[in-house]
């Protein structure tokens, strides 16, 4: 019997999922959950490194989090959700790895730069500028072997390749070097287009979204700025409309451009069209989320048992840990 190799992934729980989280990460999730023995990591830890001011937000949020995964097609007999802060394998590596990295090393990561101009931090706390080194621990302790990972992301797992790398070499080949899957998912793009769909940024549609919201949001939606009617002529390729028909409604794609060219279609028509597409899509993922939201107990329950199986495979690897570095008691 072939065994699956073991993936991971997971999301900040900041608030709740939205089509972006969707289209980048969430609906290839739930096919690689067939290929793949699933980690999904509601990362907390990793949220209160930008929202540690608001612990509340992130409490609220695992929940949330959990069902929108469930809602869009996870399913708890083959992926594993896992709460980050009660796994305490993760921070115990971190501290260990955190020996075998520079400052300087974590100051120059491109990812951590970019974030930290995003965010505005002038001065980084301890934990924004290791996180990279707490990621590498959520990587390896459940000893993934596979991590998908969009272009943004490959400097934090350069590192953790390196870290388990050096590891390996100056103690025991005890941990899993894993492999970097690179995510062919385009970025989604915000209602307002901006380059990127956001839940500060106010121009989300989220997975929870009712069908009367859904439509509300796509009639702000930025259109071609030169077509003012109808009877104008429109160029798609500056239409933020025009991209999310791309995305949700790719069969009519093609002929919804040529009729925008043509002004054979006004903008009110096309955004009640990708409404329609939209609502369609998101209407099995509400009715589940709807089940989910009466059967909290059930959804704890699913995080409870998830948070278990990681602790055991969690506290293997850091026994190993302990070993290599001679820090078991005999």
């Amino acid at each position: 019997m072939t065994t699956k190799k073991r993936i991971l992934t997971g999301d900040r729980p900041t608030g709740r999922l939205h089509l972006g989280h969707y289209v980048g990460s969430l609906q290839n999730r739930v096919k690689l959950q067939e290929e793949y023995d699933t980690f999904i990591l509601i990362a907390d830890i990793q949220a209160l490194t930008t929202h540690f001011e608001r612990p509340e937000l992130i409490r609220d949020s695992i929940y949330q989090v959990a069902i929108d995964n469930l809602s869009v097609g996870l399913d708890p007999e083959k992926s594993t959700l896992v709460w980050q802060s009660h796994v305490p394998a993760i921070a115990e590596l971190t501290v260990f790895y955190s020996m075998l990295v520079s400052v300087n090393t974590l100051r120059h990561n491109p990812t951590v730069k970019t974030e930290a101009a995003q965010y505005g931090y002038d001065d980084l706390t301890y934990g924004f500028l290791g996180y990279p080194v707490s990621q590498s621990a959520d990587i390896t302790f459940c000893n993934a072997n596979v991590v998908p990972v969009g272009d943004d992301q490959l400097p934090h797992m350069e590192l953790t390749r390196k870290l388990v790398r050096r590891f390996n070499d100056m103690y025991a080949p005890v941990l899993i070097e894993p492999e970097v899957m690179l995510s062919s998912c385009s970025r989604l793009m915000g209602l307002d287009g901006n380059a990127k769909m956001g839940k500060s940024l106010g121009n989300a549609i989220y997975l929870s979204d009712s069908a009367e919201d859904v439509a509300a949001k796509v009639k702000t939606a930025l259109t071609d700025p030169a077509r003012i009617s109808v009877k104008d002529k429109g160029t798609p390729e500056v239409c933020v409309v025009s991209k999310y028909h791309s995305v949700f409604n790719a069969t009519e794609y093609d002929n919804i451009c040529e009729m925008c060219r043509n002004a054979q279609i006004g903008c009110v028509a096309c955004k009640k069209n990708l409404a329609e597409k939209l609502n369609a899509l998101l209407e099995p993922f509400r009715e589940k989320r709807a089940y989910y939201e009466t059967h909290q107990d059930q959804v704890r329950q699913i995080i409870e048992a998830g948070t278990a199986k990681a602790n055991l495979i969690g506290n293997e690897t850091v026994r190993k840990v302990k070993e290599a570095m001679h820090l078991k008691l005999d």
